[in-house]
C-alpha cells in the first residue's frame, strides 16, 4: 500500500481481490450514500428472519464492531470506507431492532378472557366486517394484575354504531384474546404487528358500552380534535362522500363502509384514502403557496422578508400538526420526513427533492420503527416516491426538448406520474392484496387531479370555519369526493377490473425491490444488471407452489388443494383464515362455494375426511370428538382434533402428537396453541406440516421454537 495515497498496489494478486473490489466500489460513479438504507434493510430483514432471539452478548459484539467500523471510516484508508459503511449499516439495522424490542415490550393476554373491561378510548375505526371498533388504553381487567394486563385492547362492537368521544373512559363486557398469528407460514403476521403496536388483545362484544367518565380537558386531545373535525365534515357532507372526505382529511375512517373500501381497492384508488405523500404534499403545497404569494402581495412585507422561507417554516408547522392529526401511520410519517427535508432544503437554499432525501427519510423511519420495513405501507410509499423522483425529471426534460404545448405537457406529466407510480407499486400491491387492478391507470387519471380539490377545499374550510364561512368549501369538497367514489364504483364494475394473483414466495418481494433500486441508483449500462433479480423474482412468482394442505390455528378448518382449487372442510368457522387462504391462492371464489368443491368428504357438521398425496386425514367435530380418536386413528394417518386431548385417553402423547392404536399423528388444541396454523407439503413417505410460530421470538409467545411435524403414511 502506498501510504501517501492510501491506494492498494496490485501485489496481493490473486488474494488481493477483496481490496481491488473495495477500490473499484469506492471509485464507482454513483452516490454510495443511497445504498445505506438498503444495507440497513438487510440487517432488519435478517433479524426478523431469525428463529431465536440473539443473546445479549451478541448485541454487545455488534456494538464493538460498529465502533471499530466507525474508526475505519474516520482514520482508515479510503478504499475501506464504503465496505465499512455498508457493514456498519447492516449492524445498525440489527441493533435498532434490539432497541425497539426493548422499548415496546408489553404484556399480551396469556389466555382468552371474558368479563368486564374498563379503558379509555384512544381510537375509533372499522373492522374488515364493517363493525365499529374501539381501541382502549389504561385497561383494567378483572382479577388480572398490571404485569398481565395489556397496555391496549381493541374491541369490535356488534349492533348499531353510536357516537363515542375519544378520551372517554368506558365499561364493557367482552370476549378478548391475544391477537392471532398469520393464517399460514408465509402470510402477514398480525400478531407481530400488534406486538410492536403494544396491542395486547382483540375481541368483540354484543353488550352495550357504558360511558363511565367523560374525557377531561386534556384527555386524548388530538384524537378529540380529529373526531370533532370528522363530525363537522360528515354533518355538512352526509353519506359516503362525507365519510371519504373525512377519512382523507383527518384519517378518521370509522364512517367509511366496507363497500366503498372494496370499490377503492378494486379500482386501484385505495391510496387516495391513505394519509400518504400525496395528501401531505397537497396540504403543504397549498399552505406554502398561499403564504408565499400572500406575503408577496404586501409590498412592505415582501421587500423586508424572504417570503419563501417564512412560508417554509409555517408549512412545516402545518405538516407536523397534520402528522399528529392523521395518526402518524407509516406512509404519513414517511411523507412528513420527506416534507421536513424538503422544507429544510428551502431554508438552506438547497435542492429540495432528491433521492438523497428519500434515503434519509427511509433511514430515519427504519431506525425509529424497524418493523415498518415489513409494513406494506412502507413498501408502497417508498416505491412510488423513488420511481417518481427518478423518472419524473427525465420525462419532463424529454417533453420540453420536443416543445410539447403547455396543456399537452401537463396532461403528459399526469399520465407519466400515474404510470411511474403504478409500475413501481404494482408488484408490492399484488403481493400484499393478492390482486391487481388493470384499469387503475384510467381511474387514477380521472381522480388524482380532483383529489387536489378535495384537500385544498378541506384546508380552506378549516381556515374559514372560525368565521362560520366553511359551507361553500365543504360543498366543493363533497362534490369532488362524490366524483371520486363514483369513478371507483364505476371502474370496479368493469369486466376484468380485478385480476387475482397468488401469494409470492418469501424472496420475491426483496429481489424485486433490490433490482428496482439498482436500476434507479446505478449509472450507465451497469444499471441493467438490476433487471436480473427482477426477472428471477417474476419467474419464482410464476412458479410458486401453494401448500397442498392448510389447517387453521384452532383446528376447526382445513383447506385441501385440488383440481378445482382449494376445497374447504366447512363453510363456517375460521372465516378470516378461509378468505386469506383463497386470496393467497389467487382465487376469488367465496368460502361458501369453496366448501362445496371435491376434496373433502363427510357429513355437514360432522367428521370430515380428505387425502393429500398418500396421507389420509380426518377432522373430528361435534360432541364426543375426543372419544372417537382411537377409531379415527385406525383408518387415517392424520387426525385433527379441535379440543385438548389427554394422554390418559389414548396412546402416548408428546407435544400434541399421539401415536398408538392404528398408528397416526394427532394434532390437538394443545399443539395448535404453540404452533398456530399449519401448512402441509407432500414429501417422500408422507407429509410435512410447517407451523406459523416456528420462531421463538417475543411476539410469538413461544419460549421454544416449534419444529415441523412429519406425518408418515402408514400402510394398512
Amino acid at each position: 500500500m502506498d501510504i501517501s495515497t492510501g491506494k492498494v498496489a496490485p501485489v496481493f494478486a490473486p488474494w488481493g481481490w477483496p481490496l481491488r473490489a473495495a477500490e473499484a466500489l469506492a471509485a464507482a460513479p454513483v452516490d454510495l450514500f443511497l445504498f445505506l438504507p438498503i444495507c440497513t434493510a438487510f440487517g432488519i430483514g435478517g433479524w426478523f428472519g431469525l428463529k431465536h432471539e440473539p443473546a445479549l452478548w451478541v448485541y454487545g459484539v455488534m456494538v464493538l464492531a460498529v465502533v471499530a467500523l466507525i474508526w475505519v471510516v474516520w482514520r482508515g484508508p479510503w478504499v475501506w470506507h464504503a465496505p465499512a459503511l455498508a457493514l456498519g449499516a447492516v449492524l445498525v439495522g440489527v441493533l435498532a431492532c434490539a432497541v425497539r424490542v426493548w422499548v415496546v415490550a408489553s404484556p399480551m393476554l396469556a389466555v382468552p378472557y371474558y368479563g368486564p373491561i374498563q379503558g379509555r378510548i384512544i381510537e375509533i375505526d372499522r373492522s374488515q366486517t364493517d363493525a365499529m371498533r374501539l381501541t382502549l388504553d389504561r385497561v383494567v381487567l378483572l382479577d388480572l394484575g398490571p404485569d398481565q394486563t395489556p397496555l391496549t385492547v381493541r374491541v369490535s362492537l356488534k349492533g348499531a354504531p353510536r357516537v363515542y368521544d375519544p378520551g372517554a373512559t368506558v365499561l364493557v363486557t367482552a370476549r378478548i384474546a391475544a391477537p392471532e398469528s398469520a393464517t399460514e407460514p408465509t402470510g402477514f403476521d398480525f400478531r407481530r404487528m400488534a406486538w410492536f403496536q403494544q396491542l395486547g388483545a382483540v375481541g368483540y362484544t354484543a353488550s352495550p358500552v357504558v360511558v363511565w367518565a367523560e374525557p377531561g380537558p386534556y384527555e386524548a386531545w388530538i384524537n378529540r380534535i380529529r373526531a370533532s373535525l370528522s363530525r363537522a365534515v360528515t354533518d355538512a357532507v352526509p353519506g359516503d362522500a362525507g365519510a371519504f372526505a373525512s377519512g382523507a382529511l383527518t384519517g378518521d375512517r370509522s364512517g367509511i363502509s366496507a363497500q366503498v373500501v372494496a370499490d377503492l381497492r378494486n379500482s386501484s384508488l385505495a391510496h387516495l384514502l391513505a394519509i400518504s405523500g400525496m395528501n401531505m404534499a397537497f396540504i403543504v403545497a397549498f399552505v406554502f403557496g398561499m403564504i408565499r404569494y400572500g406575503l408577496a402581495l404586501v409590498p412592505v412585507v415582501a421587500l423586508r422578508v424572504e417570503a419563501k422561507k417564512v412560508a417554509a417554516v409555517l408549512a412545516f408547522g402545518v405538516a407536523g400538526f397534520y402528522l399528529a392529526l392523521s395518526g402518524a401511520n407509516v406512509a404519513t410519517t414517511r411523507a412528513f420526513l420527506m416534507v421536513t427535508i424538503m422544507l429544510g432544503a428551502v431554508l438552506l437554499d438547497r435542492r429540495a427533492i432528491t433521492l438523497r432525501s428519500v434515503a434519509l427519510a427511509a433511514m430515519a423511519l427504519m431506525l425509529w420503527e424497524p418493523e415498518s420495513l415489513l409494513n406494506p405501507g412502507f413498501q408502497l410509499s417508498f416505491a412510488a416516491t423513488v420511481a417518481l423522483i427518478a423518472g419524473f425529471g427525465p420525462v419532463e426534460a424529454w417533453m420540453k426538448a420536443r416543445r410539447w404545448p403547455r396543456l399537452a405537457e401537463a396532461f403528459g406529466l399526469l399520465v407519466a406520474t400515474s404510470v411511474l407510480a403504478g409500475l413501481a407499486t404494482t408488484p408490492f400491491a399484488a403481493a400484499t392484496f393478492n390482486r391487481t387492478a388493470p384499469w387503475g391507470l384510467v381511474a387514477n387519471l380521472m381522480t388524482v387531479p380532483v383529489m387536489s380539490v378535495v384537500m385544498g377545499a378541506g384546508v380552506v374550510a378549516l381556515c374559514l370555519a372560525p368565521l362560520g364561512l366553511a359551507g361553500p368549501a365543504l360543498w366543493v369538497m363533497g362534490k369532488a369526493s362524490a366524483w371520486i367514489l363514483w369513478v371507483a364504483h364505476w371502474v370496479s364494475g368493469w369486466e376484468g377490473a380485478v385480476t387475482p394473483v397468488a401469494q409470492p414466495g418469501p424472496l420475491v418481494v426483496p429481489l424485486i425491490a433490490l433490482g428496482g433500486l439498482w436500476v434507479v441508483i446505478w449509472v450507465g449500462r451497469a444499471r441493467l444488471w438490476g433487471l436480473v433479480p427482477v426477472g428471477l423474482a417474476l419467474v419464482m412468482w410464476a412458479m410458486v407452489e401453494r401448500p397442498v394442505l392448510l389447517i387453521s390455528s384452532d383446528g376447526v378448518l382445513a383447506g385441501v388443494m385440488g383440481q378445482e382449487g382449494r376445497a374447504l372442510s366447512t363453510s363456517r368457522g375460521a372465516g378470516f383464515a378461509a378468505e386469506s387462504w383463497l386470496a393467497n391462492d389467487g382465487d376469488l371464489t367465496p368460502p361458501k362455494e369453496a366448501a362445496l368443491r371435491a376434496g373433502v368428504v363427510g357429513k355437514k357438521g360432522g367428521d370430515r375426511r380428505f387425502q393429500v398425496g398418500a396421507v389420509t386425514g380426518v377432522i373430528l367435530a361435534g360432541k364426543g370428538a375426543a372419544g372417537r380418536v382411537a377409531e379415527a386413528c385406525a383408518g387415517a394417518d392424520l387426525v385433527i382434533l379441535p379440543v385438548d386431548f389427554g394422554a390418559a385417553d389414548f396412546g402416548a402423547v408428546d407435544g400434541g402428537e399421539a401415536t398408538g392404536g392404528g398408528g397416526c399423528t394427532l394434532l390437538d388444541k394443545a399443539l395448535f396453541a404453540h404452533s398456530g396454523a399449519l401448512a402441509g407439503h407432500v414429501v417422500k413417505g408422507g407429509l410435512v406440516l410447517v407451523p406459523v410460530r416456528a420462531q421463538a421470538r417475543p411476539w410469538t409467545g413461544n419460549s421454544v421454537a416449534v419444529e415441523d411435524v412429519f406425518v408418515p403414511h402408514v400402510t394398512r
